[in-house]
């Protein structure tokens, strides 16, 4: 019994021994994993400007494992940098070599790698009027600049593709983009689109029938030939920019934004939704058949079922206020307002017994001389009388003084009057033509100055607006449908009011994807982004 206890003891404390050294094998195992796991995703770092090599053996230096090291292997390419490495360490064991295994040997590998690749990106920049308060769209420009430079110079070429959309009162999708889609035609004078509230709950086109496009108006100045303010932006640089990876052109884009205008975010945040959903294929084959889009973005937007990574930028300085939609009577068709463009005079028809005109004859008003006629100016006759003397030697002056010293005047003046042709011609013009040449205020004031219920009447009438109440409920659900998608929504309130900053909050995707900036630090917040959405990972 006793030698049987004695053999026992010996095993169990052989098997003991063997439990030791193979905790000291892990301990130097995973010492040495960890080591390399750590070198490799330094050295693989695109910010890295050290050589991989370096990076890794200085790592296992100053961890005490120099010696370990057996390999180093990395490539670099645009947009992507892969660093390998192998480790190795021995040791002897104290109990093991009992059974005859005198050493041991631990061995570690692993590779990380950085690249952006697969990659969507919506930036959806505030341009209203208020961006020109202290210096914002001045720092928001650098800023967004170097956002797209980081994302495209750290990727390889077509992996990442990014849409400017720059949103006031309304988003101009510009007409090579609004020729591929079912809008309404009313007029082509500007591109936007007013979509229905149903369409803020969704992430896709929607609505399967027609959409309606803006009108064409000017609700805020006093302004004839051209308007000077319409709801719907007609200058090319403020046209949304879609799906591009051309650095250059990218950068005079943004260099060439300006603002003007209310704040529509809810509008902005669903363009910039719509350019990532896999709806807009068709409209993006479009515009590479156009030579708009480059080919390389073919089948873009991708579904959400594929690794691609879509991204939503939404910058704001302000909070949503009032966009403004053209009464539907006033949309098309034909409007009671004359033009005679030889002579730049307008006439207004007015129905006879409302009050303006007694005549029921004369129904058309003519605002330059405050008259009420029987047809618009140009397109009738006028009496013009001309008076001579039988006596042509002596004009009309000498008779006068002649008369003043007494004389007699033996010219007996003659007047003859005949009807000729108004000069020009009166044409009528369409409410979109009309509205094209003359704002609402201009139009109200001069052509129906003589209405009796007066032209502020008139003026008020002639539009509507959603305010920014409405608007914050409509930015909150397209931003959720973003969202449910698995679209990534960062957001930054640029110098923001409390009520803009807490749309924004709901809006992202989380509270770590919020940014509140004031003056330079809009470029941190880009550089934060920008960082955040390179992926840098172990992939073995």
């Amino acid at each position: 019994m006793i030698a049987f206890a004695m053999m026992m003891l010996i095993f169990m404390l052989m098997m003991a021994g063997v439990g030791v050294d193979i905790m000291r094998f892990e301990r130097d195992r995973t010492m040495l994993q960890n080591t390399l796991d750590r070198a490799v995703l330094a050295a693989a770092d695109l910010d890295q400007t050290r050589n991989a090599d370096e990076v890794v053996n200085d790592y296992f230096t100053k961890a005490g494992l120099a010696d370990n090291l057996t390999g180093v292997d990395f490539s670099q390419s645009l947009g992507s940098k892969r660093v390998a490495a192998t480790a190795e360490t021995t040791f002897d064991t104290f109990f093991l070599k009992l059974m005859f295994i005198p050493t041991l040997t631990a061995k570690a590998s692993g590779v990380a790698a950085e690249s952006i690749d697969g990659l969507e990106v919506s930036l959806v920049l505030d341009v209203s009027g208020s961006m020109n308060s202290n210096s914002r769209l001045t720092n928001l420009k650098p800023a967004a600049k170097e956002f797209v430079e980081t994302l495209l110079t750290n990727s390889e070429n077509g992996d990442v593709s990014i849409s400017v959309i720059p949103y006031a009162t309304q988003v101009s999708a510009g007409a090579q983009i609004l020729d591929h889609l079912n809008v309404t035609d009313e007029h082509s004078y500007s591109n936007c689109i007013n979509f229905n509230a149903d369409e803020f709950s969704h992430a896709d086109w929607h609505d399967s029938g027609i959409l309606e496009r803006t009108a064409h108006f000017d609700p805020f100045t006093y302004s004839e030939d051209p308007i000077n303010h319409p709801v719907c932006a007609t200058e090319a640089s403020r046209e949304i920019l879609p799906l591009s990876n051309d650095l250059t052109e990218l950068n005079n884009y943004i260099d060439a934004l300006y603002a003007k205008g209310n704040t529509s975010i809810d509008v902005g945040m669903k363009w910039g939704t719509l350019l990532l959903d896999s709806s807009s294929q068709d409209l993006v084959s479009d515009l590479i058949d156009d030579s708009v889009v480059s080919n390389q973005f073919a089948g873009r937007p991708v579904s959400y079922t594929e690794s691609t990574m879509k991204i939503i930028v939404l910058m704001t300085d302000g909070q949503n206020t009032s966009q403004y939609m053209l009464n539907p009577s006033l949309r098309s068709g034909d409007s009671p307002v004359y033009y005679n463009a030889e002579e730049d005079k307008y006439s207004v028809y007015q129905a006879s017994g409302n009050g303006h005109n007694s005549n029921s004859d004369e129904s058309y008003y003519w605002p330059h001389d405050d008259s009420w006629n029987d047809h618009p100016y140009g397109n009738g006759s006028e009496q013009v009388c001309t008076t001579t003397y039988s006596q042509a030697s002596v004009d009309q002056k000498k008779r006068k003084k002649k008369k003043k010293k007494g004389g007699d005047d033996d010219d007996d003046p003659v007047t003859t009057c005949e009807d000729i042709d108004e000069p020009g011609e009166a044409v009528r013009l369409t409410f979109p033509e009309l509205f094209n040449r003359v704002s609402l205020k201009w139009n109200a004031s001069y052509n129906y100055a003589d209405m009796s219920n007066g032209w502020a009447t008139w003026y008020n009438a002639a539009f509507s607006g959603i305010n920014g109440t409405v608007k914050d409920q409509r930015t909150k659900h397209i931003c959720k449908a973003a969202k449910d998608e698995g679209i990534i929504v960062y957001t930054i309130g640029f110098e923001a009011p409390n009520s803009g900053q807490r749309i924004l909050r709901e809006c992202a995707s989380s509270d770590g994807h919020y940014f509140d900036v004031d003056g330079l630090e809009i470029q941190d917040a880009f550089s934060s982004i920008a960082s955040s959405i390179r992926k840098l990972r172990l992939v073995q």
